[in-house]
């Protein structure tokens, strides 16, 4: 099929682009949960600590648009994770109008059990890497498209 043709059907469930991307969307999450539950994690958790993890502090600002969720999505991951004593958050030094975020010293220790989770995720796919990467590329596209 060219880039500009349409499928006999463009309505099948089977066509939409949306269906394939939640379907998969709903998939990989769920096995991600095994290898999460034992850390206490959900996989929205996951990626804030994943970012985090990338770099700390950071403010719920800075949060919010690395994950690309509102700050009312956010607040309750943050409460949660502050309550299981992953997170600290706290006016920045720099300015007092700034809520940040920082990892506890258990948060830091968490990521050594979180490093075993890509590799499990890769065999459990069971795609070779370059389709992987190749899937990712695509799905940053579209992010990027969707976004602006």
């Amino acid at each position: 099929m060219t880039r500009n043709a349409l499928p006999a059907d463009p309505l099948a469930l089977e066509h939409q682009v949306c269906f394939a991307l939640a379907v998969a969307s709903r998939n990989v999450v769920a096995l991600y949960r095994p290898l999460l539950e034992p850390m206490g994690l959900t996989h929205p958790q996951y990626l804030v600590m994943l970012a985090l993890w990338g770099r700390s502090p950071l403010s719920v600002k800075e949060l919010s648009g690395l994950l690309q969720l509102d700050p009312g999505t956010l607040s309750p991951l943050l409460k949660r994770l502050e309550a299981g004593g992953l997170i600290n958050r706290g006016r920045a030094e720099h300015d007092e109008r700034v809520l940040e975020v920082t990892l506890t010293a258990q948060g830091k220790a968490l990521r050594a059990e979180a490093e075993k989770i890509p590799p499990a995720i890769f065999d459990k796919l069971g795609m070779p890497m370059e389709e992987l990467l190749q899937l990712h590329a695509a799905l940053t596209r579209v992010i990027a498209i969707t976004s602006e």
